[in-house]
C-alpha cells in the first residue's frame, strides 16, 4: 500500500485539494478543487495524483499497490454526489478522463469523453434525455477517442469514416452544395447510427477485439492513456522547448460529464478574463453551440465570439460573466477557462492562468497593480524572459500602403499579434527540415494539432484555415510569441499537392508569405518587417525592475552603433568590448592587422601597428562618447593570430601583393601560425607576453581616445582588461606594461584620465589562484565561455553534435540546459564562487562582473547575483533579460531571507 494519499475528491462545494496542490494535483486538478471550494458551478469528480505517475514510470508502467481501491471508493462517492450509477442501461454516470500536469501543456496530452456509455445504455440515455441524436452522437465520440488516445488507432481512419459519410449521405439529403462545408451537426440519427457500426467495425479490424462494454474497462484503459501520453513525442517535445524540467507527471482528472452537444441550448467554449494578445480589461473567448469541449481547442469548426454567445443566451452569458470576476479577483491573475453550457445551465470545467502574448504580460501585469490586486514585486515576477524577447518581435512596415493592398490575399481570425515572413510549409516535419537548413518557415495547415509541436516551434508563424481564438494553434502559439492567423476559412489547402488557393491565387510550399497577427491578413511575397512600437507598461515595468534589483547591467559592444543601442536598452556600461572585432570592419584595417601579423621582427610589426593605431584611436573615440559617463571594459586582442589570415591560396597571393612580398614568404609565415589546438594555443595575453608591442599599441589608442573625449567634456571610465590569464606572474608584467603606456600617455597629453587595468577570469587555474592574481587587478570579469569549455573539456564549436544527448532528459539528462547557454552551476559556477570569494579574500571591494553569454541568460543572471557579482554583461537585445532577472533575482532573495527569518521566528 502506498504510503501517500493518490485520490482526491471534489464536488458539492468542498474539495480535499486547493489551489496551493498545483504539483501533487496537476493545475487543472488543482483549479477544479479550488472552484469547487469557492462555490462555483463545477462537476463533481476526483483527481489521481502526479506522484501516481511517477510511480507508474519508475514501475514498469505498473500502477502503484492500492490504486485501484482509491479509485474504486471515489467512484462510489460521485455516485453517491450524483445519483447515478457507472455502468446503469436506463441513466448512467458518464464521465470524463482528462490529463493535468502542474505546468500547463495545451493540448499535449490526451482526454477521453463519454467514458461509460455502451451498446445497452446508449438507448438510455436518449430515453431519459428524450434526445437520441444526442446519445449518439455522445457514443461515436467516446469510441473515436478512446481508439485513437487509448488504443493508437490513428485518428485520421475515424476522420476519414466521418467524412465520407459526411459527404456521401449527409450532402446528399441536405442538398448541400459543392464548396459548402458539411457540419458535425448536420449529422442526423440513422448517419449516426451507420458512423457506429463503422467505428466498432474499425475498432475490431484494428485492435483484434470488440469495443469494451464494461465501464470499468473503458475506465482503466483511458487512465492508462493519460499516463501515456506524458511520455507522447509531443508532450517530451513541448517540455524540451518550454525547459519544463523535474516536473514529475501528469494528474489525472476523472469528473461527471455535463453535454455541450444536447442541442442548440447547449454548447461549449474557452475563454480569458481579459484579451491575452493586447492585455485589455475585456472578456475574450470562443464559443461553439452543440459541441463537446474538445471541439473548440481542437478547430474543427470555427466557433462564435463570446458577444455572440451573450445574443444567444444571455443568462447563461451573465453567469459566465460573473465567474469571470470572481475568479481574476480569487487569483489575482487573467485567468483561462473552460466550460459547458447544458440546456442553458453554466459548469466550469477549467481554470488556469492564462497565457498571454508579451504585451499582454506587461499590460496585465501593470494594470493589476494599478488595480491594487499586486505588488510592483510581484508584477515584475510574472514577467518571463520569452515575454522580454518576444516584445521585441517585429511588425510589418505600413508606410507604402499600396504594396500592402497589392500584396493582400486573404484575411482570418487575428489570434496572436506580431508579423512574420516566410516560405510556405504544410508539415511540421517539412517546416522542422527547412529551419534545421536555416530558412524562415510559416507553418500552413487546416488545424493544428499537438503532433505538430515541433514543426510549430520550428516556424516564424502559423496560419490555419479553421478554429479560432481560443484553438490549439491560437493557444500554443501564444505561449511561444509567434505570429498566429487561424479561421481563414477561405483557404483551400491541398496537402497532395502542397499548395493553398484564394479565388484564382495559387500559394505553393516554398513561396514567400507574410502574416500580420495584428490584423489577421496574409500577404503574399516577403513584405519588409520593422521594430515595433513598445507598449507603454514595458517602460513602467522595466523602471520597477531597475530599482529592485541590487547588479548593474552591462552590455557587450563593439561598436558606437551597438553602444548606443544597448544604452537604449538600458545598459549601464560595457562589459566587453572585442578589440579584434574593430579589425574586419574594412579593407585597409584587415590589411593593417594582417601586415602586423606576417611581420617578421619586432620593428616590421610595430610599423604596421603604427597604421592601427590612429583606427583603433577613433573606434574607442566613438565608443567612449556613446557611454559618456558610464564605465567601458575594453578587452585587449584575443583570438589566436592565425583567424586574421586567409588559408586559400588565392587569398594568400592577394595578400602577398598588397604587401609587396612573395608569395611563398606570405604562405610560409601564415603556415608558421598554425595550432593543433588554437583555442589553447598562443592567444589572449599569451600574445602580448611575445609581442609587448601589440598591448603596447592598444594601450595608447585607448588612453588616447579618453584623454581626446574627456578634453571635450565627455566623462570616461576606461577599464582595460587582459584576457586569459593563467597566473600573478604573468598578469602583473602585462598589469605594469599596461600601466607604463597608459602613464605615458596621460604625461604627454597633460589631461588626467583615471582607468583600471584588469583581467578576465576564464581559465579553471585562473579562478583557483583568484587570491594571487587579485594582487594585480582592479576589477575581475568572468569569461564563462571558455571557462566552460576548459572545465568541461567541450569545445564550444563541436558540442552541437553530441550535447543535445547531455540535455535530452529521454537519454542522459546529464545537463539541464546546454551549459554554453545556460550555467553549469555545479562545475562553472562552483569555479566562479571560488574566484570571487579568493580575489575578494585580498581585496573586499574588488569589482567583479561576468561577460560571457551567461550574462544575458536570466538563470545564470540569477546565479551571478547571488554570487555577489556588481555587474553582469550582455549583448544588447539580451540587456533587458539581464535586467529583469536581475531584478527577480533580488524579489526572490529578499522573500527567501523572509522566509528564513520567519522560520527561525516560529522556532
Amino acid at each position: 500500500m502506498a504510503k501517500n494519499k493518490m485520490v482526491y475528491f471534489f464536488g458539492n462545494k468542498t474539495a480535499e485539494g486547493d489551489s496551493t496542490m498545483k504539483e501533487l494535483l496537476g493545475g487543472k486538478g488543482a483549479g477544479l478543487a479550488e472552484m469547487t471550494k469557492i462555490g462555483l458551478p463545477v462537476p463533481g469528480g476526483f483527481t489521481i495524483t502526479t506522484e501516481v505517475c511517477d510511480l507508474f514510470y519508475k514501475n514498469n508502467k505498473k500502477y502503484p499497490a492500492g490504486l485501484k481501491e482509491e479509485v474504486s471508493k471515489n467512484i462510489k462517492m460521485l455516485e453517491k454526489a450524483t445519483g447515478k450509477k457507472l455502468g446503469d442501461s436506463s441513466d448512467p454516470l458518464l464521465v470524463s478522463v482528462r490529463s493535468g500536469a502542474s505546468v500547463s501543456m495545451p493540448g499535449m496530452m490526451e482526454t477521453i469523453l463519454n467514458l461509460g456509455i455502451n451498446d445497452s445504455s446508449v438507448q438510455g440515455i436518449a430515453n431519459k434525455t428524450g434526445n437520441l441524436r444526442f446519445a449518439l452522437d455522445a457514443y461515436r465520440r467516446l469510441i473515436m477517442m478512446y481508439g485513437s488516445t487509448a488504443m493508437g488507432i490513428p485518428r485520421e481512419k475515424f476522420d476519414a469514416l466521418f467524412d465520407k459519410i459526411k459527404q456521401t449521405v449527409t450532402r446528399k439529403r441536405l442538398k448541400i452544395t459543392a464548396g459548402t462545408q458539411v457540419l458535425d451537426t448536420d449529422v442526423n440519427e440513422k448517419e449516426l447510427e451507420l458512423l457506429i457500426v463503422q467505428f466498432k467495425a474499425l475498432y475490431k479490424k484494428e485492435i483484434k477485439q470488440d469495443f469494451p462494454q464494461d465501464p470499468e474497462e473503458q475506465l482503466w484503459g483511458s487512465i492508462g492513456a493519460v499516463f501515456g501520453s506524458w511520455m507522447a513525442d509531443k508532450a517530451i517535445t513541448y517540455r524540451k522547448v518550454e525547459k519544463l524540467f523535474g516536473v514529475v507527471g501528469t494528474a489525472v482528472n476523472i469528473q461527471q460529464m455535463v453535454y455541450g452537444n444536447k442541442g442548440s441550448t447547449s454548447g461549449t467554449g474557452v475563454c480569458f478574463t481579459r484579451d491575452p494578445n493586447n492585455g485589455k480589461n475585456i472578456f475574450y473567448g470562443d464559443y461553439l453551440v452543440d459541441a463537446q469541449g474538445e471541439d473548440v481547442v481542437a478547430g474543427i469548426r470555427t466557433p462564435i465570439k463570446l458577444s455572440d454567445f451573450e445574443k444567444k443566451d444571455p443568462k447563461a452569458y451573465k453567469q459566465l460573466c460573473e465567474v469571470r470576476l470572481i475568479l481574476e479577483k480569487h487569483y489575482k491573475d487573467m485567468q483561462d477557462l473552460e466550460f459547458t453550457v447544458e440546456e442553458g445551465k453554466l459548469y466550469m470545467l477549467q481554470c488556469r492562468t492564462g497565457k498571454r502574448s508579451p504585451a499582454a504580460a506587461f499590460n496585465i501585469a501593470v494594470d493589476l497593480v494599478s488595480e491594487k490586486l499586486i505588488s510592483k514585486e510581484t508584477a515584475v515576477s510574472r514577467i518571463k524572459t520569452s515575454d522580454i524577447e518576444g516584445i521585441f518581435y517585429p511588425a510589418i512596415d505600413k508606410s507604402h500602403p499600396q504594396i500592402l493592398k497589392d500584396a493582400f490575399i486573404v484575411n482570418g481570425i487575428d489570434a496572436v499579434p506580431g508579423a512574420a515572413a516566410g516560405k510556405v510549409c504544410f508539415s511540421a516535419e517539412g517546416a522542422e527540415a527547412m529551419a534545421e537548413k536555416g530558412e524562415s518557415v510559416i507553418l500552413v495547415r487546416k488545424e493544428t494539432s499537438p503532433e505538430d509541436i515541433g514543426g510549430m516551434h520550428a516556424a516564424q508563424g502559423i496560419l490555419t484555415a479553421t478554429g479560432g481564438k481560443t484553438s490549439h494553434a491560437a493557444v500554443v502559439a501564444r505561449g511561444w510569441g509567434k505570429c498566429c492567423i487561424v479561421g481563414c476559412e477561405e483557404l483551400n489547402i491541398d496537402y497532395v499537392k502542397k499548395q493553398f488557393s484564394v479565388g484564382k491565387i495559387i500559394v505553393k510550399e516554398g513561396d514567400f508569405i507574410t502574416l500580420d497577427g495584428s490584423l489577421g491578413n496574409v500577404y503574399l511575397g516577403e513584405l519588409k518587417l520593422v521594430p515595433p512600437k513598445l507598449p507603454a507598461s514595458y517602460e513602467t515595468l522595466m523602471k520597477w525592475a531597475d530599482d529592485l534589483r541590487t547588479i548593474k547591467v552591462r552590455t557587450n559592444a563593439d561598436t558606437p552603433k551597438d553602444a548606443t543601442h544597448a544604452r537604449k536598452l538600458g545598459a549601464e556600461g560595457i562589459g566587453l568590448c572585442r578589440t579584434e572585432h574593430m579589425f574586419f570592419s574594412t579593407e585597409d584595417r584587415i590589411l593593417a592587422i594582417r601586415e602586423m601579423i606576417i611581420a617578421e621582427d619586432a620593428q616590421s610589426r610595430k610599423k604596421a601597428l603604427a597604421k592601427l593605431l590612429p583606427i583603433q584611436t577613433k573606434d574607442f573615440q566613438g565608443i567612449f562618447k556613446a557611454m559618456d559617463g558610464l564605465g567601458v571594459t575594453i578587452r585587449l586582442i584575443d583570438p589566436p593570430l592565425h583567424e586574421f589570415v586567409p588559408h586559400d591560396d588565392a587569398g594568400q597571393k592577394a595578400l602577398a601583393k598588397s604587401l609587396g612580398l612573395p608569395f611563398a614568404t606570405v604562405k610560409q609565415r601564415i603556415e608558421r601560425l598554425h595550432e593543433s589546438n588554437p583555442m589553447l594555443g598562443h592567444r589572449g595575453c599569451r600574445l602580448a607576453i611575445t609581442y609587448p608591442e601589440i598591448l603596447e599599441m592598444q594601450v595608447t589608442a585607448i588612453v588616447t581616445a579618453a584623454c581626446r573625449e574627456s578634453k571635450k567634456g565627455v566623462k570616461v571610465f576606461p577599464e582595460i582588461m587582459i584576457p586569459l590569464v593563467i597566473d600573478a606572474t604573468e598578469l602583473s608584467i602585462l598589469e605594469k606594461l599596461t600601466r607604463k603606456t597608459a602613464d605615458a600617455v596621460i604625461e604627454k597629453t597633460g589631461i588626467k584620465v583615471k582607468y583600471q587595468v584588469g583581467t578576465m577570469i576564464e581559465t579553471p587555474r585562473a579562478a583557483l589562484l583568484a587570491d594571487k592574481i587579485a594582487c594585480s587587478a582592479d576589477f575581475f570579469s568572468f569569461g564563462t565561455n571558455d571557462l566552460t569549455q576548459m572545465t568541461l573539456g567541450i569545445s564550444r564549436d563541436d558540442a552541437g553534435k553530441f550535447l543535445i544527448d547531455y540535455v535530452d532528459e529521454n537519454k542522459t539528462g546529464i545537463f539541464r540546459a546546454d551549459p554554453f547557454q545556460s550555467l553549469d552551476l555545479e562545475g562553472v559556477g562552483l569555479l566562479v564562487t571560488t574566484g570571487i570569494e579568493k580575489g575578494r579574500s585580498v581585496k573586499p571591494k574588488l569589482k567583479i562582473g561576468i561577460c560571457g553569454e551567461h550574462g544575458g541568460d536570466s538563470d545564470s543572471v540569477k546565479f551571478c547575483c547571488r554570487a555577489g557579482m556588481d555587474y553582469v554583461s550582455a549583448s544588447p537585445f539580451r540587456v533587458p533579460v539581464a535586467r529583469l532577472a536581475a531584478a527577480q533575482a533580488a524579489i526572490e532573495d529578499k522573500a527567501e531571507k523572509a522566509a528564513a527569518k520567519k522560520a527561525v521566528a516560529k522556532k
